[in-house]
């Protein structure tokens, strides 16, 4: 029980810091970048995603004909 109360405390510690950073302008562009990258590695996974999925459609479209 003790370490779960250790872990929420860190949670909201954790959140607590980061809205003190984005207050900042250093912050904000920090944040900015970890967004921007984030947001093109989802990219990057969906793409890859629907890549595979279309070939693996085509597969199987090969074998029924």
């Amino acid at each position: 029980m003790k370490s779960i109360l250790w872990f929420g405390a860190g949670i909201v510690a954790g959140f607590v810091v980061a809205h003190q950073v984005n207050k900042t302008s250093q912050g904000r562009e920090f944040f900015s970048s970890v967004d921007a990258k984030a947001k093109a590695f989802g990219r990057a996974v969906a793409d890859g995603y629907h890549e595979r999925e279309a070939e693996l459609k085509s597969a199987v479209d090969d074998l029924v004909d």
